[in-house]
């Protein structure tokens, strides 16, 4: 099947698509059958019913593919990156029988029990970082917040010891723009530099698991995808080849589980505050902070969705696309289809906060295990802003751009001052 032969769409640079797709997006949901997106190379999925179809039907819409870099690496950068441990599979990019094994662990780690427990120490971080800097009068917020409470937590929820968490957080970070992000060769090298250091200091504590396991996700990897079968706990050493999978699945849940949740408390503080009516309703009704969690998560979706490949033939849409056909499942279209949701374009965070109205988090087998952790997150931030700093604005000097990718979008940079 020739894609040229459907709908066109007007040409933008990838990084203009990344720093605001919704556009394309209100176009595709108006075009009939799917519109073939050149820079994305697949097939948009823009339609709320018809992505909630794909997300239940993972026997025709394989994973596999799911986070295929839209930079592919030079030669250069692939000499760095051998120096780490190669890329295997993992609970996003597996289906059936493998994905219900990487995803059993990380389920058991994130029930609503274990995420209850964890809270305090997320409300004790989020005060601590507040007092940090409330006195200020004015603050960074993406640095100074954003992305320090999540890694804190996540970083907690995997086991690491404080003084590793920094290191652990930018590696993550790296990881992503070198996946995401077209750069500059070195800029590129000296990212990969850092995945390699994040993946080795991954390894260490994979191992050290191994021989002490603790009460964390790292052990519970461990135990779950390389059990030991030696004559006792802690006394054979994991493989090669196990040392690899469990790097792989720690490095992709360190990513996921803190850079989703600073994307989505960037972009909830970004709209409540560019929509001044809001902040100040919230600000004098607190009980509708969970409404604005649900409103913040489907209005600007953190992860705007993932590639999926057909398995065989399949109509979709109208659209005939044959077995190996990639398509992008926008979760961030399906969240502004008018379809579902009344007024789709419009910021409110009085609808009725129903997790179910939106595809924020994803459906089905892959829906995201950790939602109601990223979801806590932002809760404690919403209550402890509107609380302590309610005369919260954006700064007028300060332009909000948003960050050039499809996979965690958040602003760059959000300056605030009170």
């Amino acid at each position: 099947m020739d894609p040229k032969q459907y709908a066109p769409h007007e040409r933008l640079s990838l990084d203009e698509l990344q720093r605001d797709p919704y556009p394309l997006y209100a176009r595709a949901r108006q075009t009939a059958g799917l519109t073939f997106v050149p820079e994305l190379d697949a097939w948009l999925v823009a339609r709320d019913a018809d992505v909630r179809e794909v997300l239940l039907r993972p026997d025709d819409f394989s994973s596999a593919q799911a986070l295929r870099p839209d930079v592919m690496p030079t030669a250069a950068v692939l000499g760095v990156l051998a120096r780490g441990f190669g890329k295997r599979p993992t609970v996003v990019s597996t289906d059936g029988a493998a994905h219900r094994r990487h995803r059993a662990p990380i389920n058991g780690r994130l029930s609503a029990g274990r995420v209850a427990a964890l809270t305090p120490y997320a409300a004790e971080v989020a005060t601590g970082l507040v007092d940090g800097f409330a006195a200020d009068g004015h603050t960074e917020l993406m640095s100074s917040y954003a992305r320090r409470l999540p890694g804190a937590v996540i970083g907690r929820l995997i086991g690491f010891a404080p003084e590793d968490v920094p290191v652990a957080v930018h590696g993550g970070h790296r990881a992503e723009q070198l996946l995401f992000r077209p750069l500059p060769e070195e800029e590129q090298i000296a990212a990969a530099e850092d995945v390699v250091a994040l993946q080795h200091l991954l390894d260490r504590y994979a191992r050290a698991r191994r021989a002490e396991p603790r009460d964390d996700l790292c052990s519970a990897m461990v135990a779950a995808l390389a059990p030991d079968t030696g004559l006792g706990p802690g006394t054979r050493e994991l493989t090669p080849d196990q040392r690899g999978e469990l790097v792989s699945n720690l490095q992709n849940f360190l990513i996921a589980g803190h850079l989703t949740t600073t994307a989505l408390i960037g972009t909830a503080l970004f709209h409540l505050l560019r929509h001044r009516d809001q902040w100040e309703l919230l600000c004098a009704r607190p009980e509708l902070i969970p409404g604005a969690v649900e409103e913040a998560a489907r209005y600007d979706t953190a992860v705007q969705g993932f590639r999926r490949t057909t398995t065989r033939p399949v109509i979709l849409a109208g659209t005939e696309l044959p077995a190996g056909a990639t398509v992008f499942v926008a979760y961030g279209s399906a969240n502004r289809d008018e379809a579902r949701h009344e007024d789709a374009d419009v910021f409110d965070i009085t609808r009725p906060p129903t997790p179910t109205r939106h595809v924020s988090f994803g459906r089905g087998t892959h829906g995201c295990p950790g939602s109601q952790l990223a979801r806590t997150q932002l809760r404690l931030t919403l209550e402890l802003l509107t609380r302590r700093l309610p005369g919260l604005r954006l700064r007028k000097d300060h332009e909000v751009v948003m960050r050039p990718t499809m996979i965690h979008r958040s602003p760059e940079e959000l300056h605030l001052t009170w």
